[in-house]
């Protein structure tokens, strides 16, 4: 499950979907039925919480309702002229986009994708008919590995090498004494299912120069690559730079409509425009997610280091909360955040966690845990916290007074 898209499926860690009613045949009273396709799902609870609490740590807008999101384009007129003609397979309002990115990223190109699945798979295929080796080493814990249904094997012929099995990025020396050859490195930045983690800037540097001494090629999986200047310290351009091609996200963090971007050399950028059309990406008109992005890059991207900034605030002060409201074991992940979003792990099933979080919201209007909460094993679960504007509403005093709360909820039952 893609926790980015909050459950696809409708499933939730939370208790309650159910009717207990039923009678000593297992069959359910009348009525019991209609009563229990009234009540809110576990999910709808949590975002109605989400939604009416006057204080949380995100407003994401995937979550919104769809008027609210239809009102992020009242900012489009200023970020692109809106009396030109809207655009049509890719010019106009597209081609604005991509010569942006390529610009904030210091490539020579940018090629616009529906998906970044679609993004990805293309420019790892236009890279294996370069080197010859369909090989592409990756961590398990890689989108293409965990979200996206084996797409890489199955779509477009290639094959994934697991490179390590550590809950983090490769290291130089595991790169340069892997056993087998691979045409290609793909490196997720940061690697979200470890817990947004991020190498340090030498380790990254490092771990390039141990592809290159094999002759592979770099690909940045960058889908939250602009949120990574404050953890190493360095420009977009630099960091991409370090790459042959760079895949990034509009929406993950610029709070966009959807939509993707794969930069790199001309050439390669070229007949990823091909394969795009053959994968069915070159849609007709794109001018709301386009629209949606350049607003995003013009109003979320020169706030995300202060996010990053107030995320390790947030993180500090839900430990000290946490461990004052009595917990026996916790965990946050990183301790230091190495972007604005992070994991907090706890002793309990999914579905207890969950209900205090929405009780605790439901109660105090202030909500710090809104997201999904996956169950990894018996008494055992975790959620991802994220920073954004709203949070930065929030002291280190709030943070742990409600992380306390929240901590006393929990140990009540």
């Amino acid at each position: 499950m893609d926790r980015t898209t909050d459950g696809s499926d409708g499933s939730d860690g939370t208790a309650g979907d159910g009717d207990e009613r039923t009678a000593a045949d297992g069959r359910r009273p009348p009525g019991a039925e209609d009563d229990a396709a009234a009540r809110p799902s576990p999910r709808e609870r949590r975002i109605a919480a989400w939604r009416a609490a006057p204080r949380v740590l995100a407003r994401l807008g995937f979550l919104a309702p769809l008027g609210e999101r239809l009102a992020l384009l009242q900012a489009a007129g200023g970020v692109y002229d809106l009396d030109e003609d809207a655009d049509i397979y890719g010019n106009g309002v597209v081609e604005a986009l991509e010569r942006r990115v390529a610009g904030l990223l210091g490539t020579e190109a940018a090629a616009f994708f529906p998906t970044g699945t679609m993004a990805q798979q293309v420019a790892l295929r236009c890279w294996a008919g370069r080197t010859g080796g369909t090989a592409v080493a990756l961590h398990p814990l890689s989108h293409p590995e965990v979200h996206e249904q084996n797409a890489f094997s199955q779509v477009s012929g290639l094959r994934p090498v697991r490179i390590t099995n550590e809950p983090r990025l490769p290291t130089a020396e595991e790169v340069r004494d892997f056993g087998e050859p691979f045409g290609a490195l793909m490196l997720e930045l940061p690697l979200r299912d470890a817990g947004f983690v991020l190498p340090t800037w030498q380790e990254l540097t490092e771990v390039v120069d141990a592809a290159r001494e094999r002759e592979a090629v770099v690909h940045i999986d960058g889908a939250r690559l602009w949120e990574c200047t404050e953890h190493f310290d360095r420009p977009l351009a630099e960091i991409a730079d370090l790459a042959d091609s760079v895949y990034v996200s509009f929406y993950k963090s610029l709070d966009a409509f959807g939509g993707a971007a794969l930069a790199g050399p001309t050439g390669l950028i070229e007949e990823a425009r091909a394969w795009r059309h053959r994968y069915g990406g070159n849609v007709f008109q794109q001018f709301p997610t386009a629209l949606s992005a350049l607003v995003g890059l013009e109003r979320e991207l020169p706030r995300l280091p202060e996010y990053v900034r107030h995320a390790r605030v947030v993180a500090g002060a839900l430990r000290e909360g946490l461990e004052a409201g009595g917990l026996p074991w916790f965990r946050v992940h990183p301790e230091v955040p190495h972007t604005h979003d992070f994991q907090v792990w706890l002793p309990y099933d999914a579905e207890v966690v969950a209900e205090a979080a929405i009780g605790a919201a439901e109660e105090t209007g202030a909500m710090l845990f809104a997201g999904y909460w996956d169950p990894k094993g018996p008494g055992l679960s975790f959620t991802e916290v994220h920073v954004r504007a709203a949070g930065l509403e929030w002291s280190a005093g709030d943070v742990r007074a409600a992380a306390e709360e929240f901590a006393r909820r929990l140990l009540r039952g």
